[in-house]
Protein backbone atom coordinates (compact mmCIF):
# COMPACT_ATOMS: atom_id res chain seq x y z
CA UNK A 1 0.00 0.00 0.00
CA UNK A 2 1.60 3.72 -1.04
CA UNK A 3 0.69 6.59 0.05
CA UNK A 4 0.28 9.92 -1.95
CA UNK A 5 -0.02 13.36 -1.81
CA UNK A 6 -2.60 15.83 -4.15
CA UNK A 7 -1.83 19.00 -4.45
CA UNK A 8 -5.31 20.86 -5.18
CA UNK A 9 -6.30 24.44 -6.16
CA UNK A 10 -10.14 24.90 -6.08
CA UNK A 11 -12.26 27.90 -6.32
CA UNK A 12 -14.73 27.69 -3.37
CA UNK A 13 -17.70 29.86 -4.21
CA UNK A 14 -20.15 27.04 -4.34
CA UNK A 15 -18.96 24.77 -1.94
CA UNK A 16 -19.46 24.44 1.67
CA UNK A 17 -15.93 23.66 2.34
CA UNK A 18 -13.04 21.20 2.20
CA UNK A 19 -14.77 18.77 5.29
CA UNK A 20 -17.52 16.48 4.13
CA UNK A 21 -21.05 17.59 5.81
CA UNK A 22 -24.10 15.52 5.40
CA UNK A 23 -26.20 18.55 3.49
CA UNK A 24 -23.94 20.41 1.84
CA UNK A 25 -21.33 19.85 -0.85
CA UNK A 26 -18.05 19.69 -0.08
CA UNK A 27 -14.34 19.57 -2.27
CA UNK A 28 -13.46 16.84 0.06
CA UNK A 29 -17.18 14.45 -1.09
CA UNK A 30 -16.87 15.77 -4.89
CA UNK A 31 -12.94 14.78 -5.01
CA UNK A 32 -13.51 11.29 -3.12
CA UNK A 33 -16.15 10.36 -5.35
CA UNK A 34 -14.42 11.50 -9.05
CA UNK A 35 -10.89 10.00 -7.42
CA UNK A 36 -12.88 6.63 -6.44
CA UNK A 37 -14.42 6.26 -10.03
CA UNK A 38 -11.38 6.96 -12.23
CA UNK A 39 -9.55 4.68 -9.69
CA UNK A 40 -11.79 1.87 -9.57
CA UNK A 41 -11.98 1.64 -5.79
CA UNK A 42 -13.10 3.83 -2.51
CA UNK A 43 -10.49 6.19 -2.14
CA UNK A 44 -10.77 8.39 1.31
CA UNK A 45 -9.12 11.82 1.53
CA UNK A 46 -7.38 13.49 4.41
CA UNK A 47 -7.14 16.93 3.66
CA UNK A 48 -4.17 19.54 5.20
CA UNK A 49 -6.89 21.24 7.66
CA UNK A 50 -10.65 23.06 6.99
CA UNK A 51 -11.26 25.29 5.21
CA UNK A 52 -14.75 27.74 5.45
CA UNK A 53 -17.42 27.71 2.52
CA UNK A 54 -16.38 29.99 0.54
CA UNK A 55 -13.00 30.03 1.27
CA UNK A 56 -10.16 29.21 -2.00
CA UNK A 57 -7.22 27.62 -2.58
CA UNK A 58 -4.23 28.30 -4.55
CA UNK A 59 -2.65 25.05 -2.99
CA UNK A 60 -4.24 22.26 -0.93
CA UNK A 61 -3.13 19.09 -0.11
CA UNK A 62 -4.16 16.49 0.82
CA UNK A 63 -3.30 12.39 1.01
CA UNK A 64 -4.79 9.00 0.29
CA UNK A 65 -3.68 5.31 -0.06
CA UNK A 66 -3.56 3.09 -2.89
CA UNK A 67 -2.34 -0.42 -3.55
CA UNK A 68 -1.42 0.35 -7.10
CA UNK A 69 1.21 2.43 -8.03
CA UNK A 70 0.01 5.63 -9.87
CA UNK A 71 0.90 6.81 -13.63
CA UNK A 72 1.37 10.27 -12.23
CA UNK A 73 0.92 12.36 -15.15
CA UNK A 74 -1.90 10.44 -17.03
CA UNK A 75 -4.04 10.87 -13.38
CA UNK A 76 -3.55 14.49 -13.61
CA UNK A 77 -4.08 14.87 -17.15
CA UNK A 78 -7.73 12.28 -16.91
CA UNK A 79 -8.68 13.78 -13.60
CA UNK A 80 -8.82 17.53 -14.79
CA UNK A 81 -11.26 16.30 -17.68
CA UNK A 82 -13.05 14.62 -15.06
CA UNK A 83 -12.77 17.23 -12.55
CA UNK A 84 -15.96 20.35 -12.86
CA UNK A 85 -14.09 23.45 -13.76
CA UNK A 86 -13.75 25.23 -10.36
CA UNK A 87 -10.77 22.48 -9.08
CA UNK A 88 -7.56 21.38 -10.40
CA UNK A 89 -5.14 18.46 -9.42
CA UNK A 90 -1.38 19.88 -10.08
CA UNK A 91 0.45 17.61 -8.83
CA UNK A 92 0.33 13.89 -7.29
CA UNK A 93 3.29 12.17 -5.97
CA UNK A 94 4.02 9.68 -3.48
CA UNK A 95 5.25 9.85 -0.06
CA UNK A 96 6.94 7.85 2.82
CA UNK A 97 4.02 5.75 4.64
CA UNK A 98 4.01 8.25 7.70
CA UNK A 99 3.42 11.05 5.86
CA UNK A 100 -0.03 12.80 6.77
CA UNK A 101 -1.34 15.88 4.97
CA UNK A 102 -2.29 17.71 7.77
CA UNK A 103 -0.26 16.67 10.80
CA UNK A 104 3.36 16.55 8.58
CA UNK A 105 2.79 20.13 7.31
CA UNK A 106 5.51 22.71 8.99
CA UNK A 107 3.49 26.01 7.41
CA UNK A 108 1.00 27.19 6.12
CA UNK A 109 0.39 30.64 4.05
CA UNK A 110 -3.07 32.48 3.75
CA UNK A 111 -3.85 35.24 2.12
CA UNK A 112 -7.08 37.80 2.00
CA UNK A 113 -7.46 40.46 -0.68
CA UNK A 114 -9.04 43.52 -0.50
CA UNK A 115 -10.36 45.83 -3.03
CA UNK A 116 -9.93 48.69 -3.23
CA UNK A 117 -11.74 49.87 -6.02
CA UNK A 118 -14.82 48.23 -7.43
CA UNK A 119 -13.80 45.51 -9.81
CA UNK A 120 -16.90 42.98 -11.18
CA UNK A 121 -14.38 40.40 -11.97
CA UNK A 122 -12.53 40.39 -8.09
CA UNK A 123 -16.67 39.86 -6.63
CA UNK A 124 -16.08 36.06 -6.12
CA UNK A 125 -12.61 36.59 -4.66
CA UNK A 126 -11.99 39.78 -2.19
CA UNK A 127 -13.57 42.19 0.13
CA UNK A 128 -14.76 45.14 -1.38
CA UNK A 129 -13.63 47.95 1.17
CA UNK A 130 -13.91 51.60 -0.85
CA UNK A 131 -13.02 54.07 2.07
CA UNK A 132 -9.64 54.90 3.67
CA UNK A 133 -7.58 52.67 5.86
CA UNK A 134 -4.63 53.22 7.83
CA UNK A 135 -2.43 50.98 6.43
CA UNK A 136 0.87 51.76 8.67
CA UNK A 137 -0.91 51.29 12.28
CA UNK A 138 -2.19 48.15 10.99
CA UNK A 139 1.36 46.91 9.95
CA UNK A 140 1.95 47.84 13.77
CA UNK A 141 -0.63 45.36 14.82
CA UNK A 142 0.73 42.60 11.95
CA UNK A 143 4.28 42.83 13.52
CA UNK A 144 3.14 42.68 17.21
CA UNK A 145 1.80 39.60 16.04
CA UNK A 146 4.83 38.07 15.06
CA UNK A 147 5.54 38.00 19.18
CA UNK A 148 2.18 36.17 20.46
CA UNK A 149 1.72 32.84 20.77
CA UNK A 150 -2.38 33.08 21.92
CA UNK A 151 -4.82 33.87 19.63
CA UNK A 152 -7.58 32.77 21.81
CA UNK A 153 -8.82 36.06 20.68
CA UNK A 154 -9.11 35.49 17.50
CA UNK A 155 -10.41 31.74 17.20
CA UNK A 156 -13.94 30.81 16.85
CA UNK A 157 -16.05 29.98 19.85
CA UNK A 158 -16.53 26.34 20.73
CA UNK A 159 -14.35 25.50 17.81
CA UNK A 160 -12.41 21.78 17.65
CA UNK A 161 -9.06 23.01 17.95
CA UNK A 162 -7.57 21.70 21.78
CA UNK A 163 -5.83 25.19 22.07
CA UNK A 164 -5.15 27.89 20.70
CA UNK A 165 -1.35 28.89 20.79
CA UNK A 166 -0.04 28.97 16.64
CA UNK A 167 3.73 30.47 15.50
CA UNK A 168 3.65 32.98 12.96
CA UNK A 169 6.64 33.31 10.59
CA UNK A 170 5.03 35.92 8.51
CA UNK A 171 2.51 38.86 8.53
CA UNK A 172 1.97 41.91 7.03
CA UNK A 173 -0.01 44.05 4.96
CA UNK A 174 1.11 45.45 1.40
CA UNK A 175 -0.78 47.52 -1.61
CA UNK A 176 -0.29 46.56 -4.48
CA UNK A 177 -2.46 48.50 -7.65
CA UNK A 178 -5.90 48.46 -6.34
CA UNK A 179 -5.42 45.86 -3.84
CA UNK A 180 -4.61 45.69 -0.33
CA UNK A 181 -3.37 41.98 0.77
CA UNK A 182 -2.58 40.51 3.88
CA UNK A 183 -0.16 37.79 4.13
CA UNK A 184 0.05 35.36 7.19
CA UNK A 185 2.04 32.54 7.69
CA UNK A 186 1.60 29.79 10.25
CA UNK A 187 2.90 26.41 11.61
CA UNK A 188 -0.86 25.79 12.41
CA UNK A 189 -3.90 28.74 12.46
CA UNK A 190 -7.43 27.64 14.41
CA UNK A 191 -10.64 27.79 13.08
CA UNK A 192 -11.61 31.34 11.87
CA UNK A 193 -8.52 33.10 12.77
CA UNK A 194 -7.24 34.67 9.83
CA UNK A 195 -10.69 35.99 8.46
CA UNK A 196 -11.02 37.03 12.61
CA UNK A 197 -8.01 39.21 12.81
CA UNK A 198 -8.46 40.80 9.33
CA UNK A 199 -11.81 41.87 10.85
CA UNK A 200 -10.29 43.33 13.56
CA UNK A 201 -7.62 44.75 12.15
CA UNK A 202 -9.75 46.78 9.35
CA UNK A 203 -11.64 48.36 12.75
CA UNK A 204 -8.00 49.33 13.48
CA UNK A 205 -7.76 50.77 10.04
CA UNK A 206 -10.90 52.53 10.05
CA UNK A 207 -9.89 54.02 13.81
CA UNK A 208 -12.51 52.29 15.23
CA UNK A 209 -10.27 51.00 17.78
CA UNK A 210 -6.28 51.88 18.56
CA UNK A 211 -3.69 50.00 18.68
CA UNK A 212 -3.36 49.93 22.41
CA UNK A 213 -7.16 48.49 21.97
CA UNK A 214 -5.74 46.05 19.92
CA UNK A 215 -3.31 45.21 21.96
CA UNK A 216 -5.46 44.46 24.87
CA UNK A 217 -7.92 42.42 22.58
CA UNK A 218 -4.92 40.15 22.37
CA UNK A 219 -4.44 40.19 26.17
CA UNK A 220 -8.29 39.54 27.22
CA UNK A 221 -8.25 36.14 25.41
CA UNK A 222 -11.94 36.39 24.73
CA UNK A 223 -13.22 36.12 21.06
CA UNK A 224 -16.23 38.43 21.47
CA UNK A 225 -13.89 41.38 22.20
CA UNK A 226 -12.41 40.99 18.72
CA UNK A 227 -13.90 42.57 15.47
CA UNK A 228 -16.55 40.11 12.91
CA UNK A 229 -14.83 37.97 10.56
CA UNK A 230 -14.50 39.32 7.34
CA UNK A 231 -16.25 37.48 4.35
CA UNK A 232 -15.04 34.73 3.15
CA UNK A 233 -14.84 35.17 -0.47
CA UNK A 234 -11.57 37.11 0.13
CA UNK A 235 -9.57 34.37 1.65
CA UNK A 236 -6.90 32.11 -0.14
CA UNK A 237 -5.14 29.34 1.00
CA UNK A 238 -1.89 29.82 -0.98
CA UNK A 239 0.81 27.52 0.29
CA UNK A 240 1.42 24.30 2.50
CA UNK A 241 5.08 22.88 3.63
CA UNK A 242 6.37 19.76 4.39
CA UNK A 243 9.43 18.73 5.01
CA UNK A 244 11.76 17.32 2.39
CA UNK A 245 12.49 14.05 2.80
CA UNK A 246 8.79 12.63 2.88
CA UNK A 247 8.04 12.84 -0.88
CA UNK A 248 9.44 9.41 -2.26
Amino acid sequence: MSRFFIDISFDGTNFSGWQKQKNAISIQQMLEEKISIKLAKHVELVGCGRTDAGVHARQFIAHFDYDIDVNTQEFIYKMNRFLPPYVCINDIYRVVPYAHARYSAIKRTYKYYISRKKNPFLINYSFEYLSNLDVDVMNEASRYLLTIEDFTSFTKLHGASLHSRCLLYECEWREENNMLIFTITANRFTRNMVRSIVGTMIELGKGKITFNDFVSIIDKKNRCMAGESVEAKGLFLEKVCYPDNIRI
